[in-house]
C-alpha cells in the first residue's frame, strides 16, 4: 500500500451558502478569525501578504493551543482567486522554529475548493509540495498540518455556524 508523504486532502461538507463559505475564505480578516491570523491586508492574485499568528476567535480550547505561537510572523503567497470555486496560496509550513529562516526553502500549495453537495458546500483543502521540504524538516511538518487541517476544517464549520447565530 502505497502511503501519499506529498499531500494532504481534507473534505467536508458545510451546511451553508456557497457565498458565505466563499467570504470566510477569500475575506482575509475572516480568514483571520477563524484560522488564527492577523493578516495585514486583502488576498490579490500574485501577491504577497504577511501577518501574524493569533488565536482563533472561534474555539477557546484550540486557542489555547495556538497561544504559544501568537506573535509570529507568517507570509502567504496568494495564487489563483477563481471566484466561488478556488482559493489557493503557498506558504512555508509549519515554519514556527524561532531564529530559523525558512525563505529559501520551497514553500507549500494550499488550495481551498468549493462543490455543491446536497446538504450544502462540499469545501476540499489540499496541501501538496511536503516531498520538496527539507528531509529533516519534512515528516513533522506533515504530521502538524495532517493534523491542522483536521482542526481547521471545525474551526471553519464553527465560524459560520457563529456568523449564522
Amino acid at each position: 500500500m502505497h502511503i501519499d508523504t506529498n499531500t494532504i486532502e481534507k473534505k467536508t461538507v458545510l451546511r451553508t451558502s456557497r457565498e458565505r463559505v466563499w467570504q470566510a475564505l477569500t475575506d482575509s480578516q475572516a480568514f483571520g478569525a477563524w484560522f488564527g491570523m492577523r493578516l495585514n491586508g486583502p488576498f490579490e492574485p500574485g501577491k504577497p501578504i504577511t501577518g501574524e499568528i493569533q488565536r482563533t476567535q472561534v474555539d477557546e480550547e484550540i486557542a489555547k493551543h495556538q497561544a504559544p505561537f501568537e506573535g509570529k510572523s507568517v507570509q502567504l503567497w496568494v495564487e489563483q482567486i477563481v471566484p466561488q470555486s478556488l482559493f489557493s496560496f503557498r506558504w512555508h509550513p509549519y515554519a514556527i522554529e524561532e531564529g530559523v529562516d525558512y525563505s529559501s526553502e520551497p514553500t507549500t500549495l494550499i488550495q481551498f475548493s468549493l462543490e455543491d453537495a446536497p446538504e450544502g458546500v462540499l469545501l476540499t483543502i489540499t496541501e501538496s509540495g511536503f516531498d520538496q521540504i527539507p528531509a529533516e524538516r519534512r515528516a513533522e511538518a506533515f504530521k502538524a498540518n495532517e493534523g491542522g487541517w483536521t482542526v481547521q476544517m471545525g474551526l471553519i464549520a464553527k465560524y459560520l455556524a457563529l456568523a449564522e447565530a
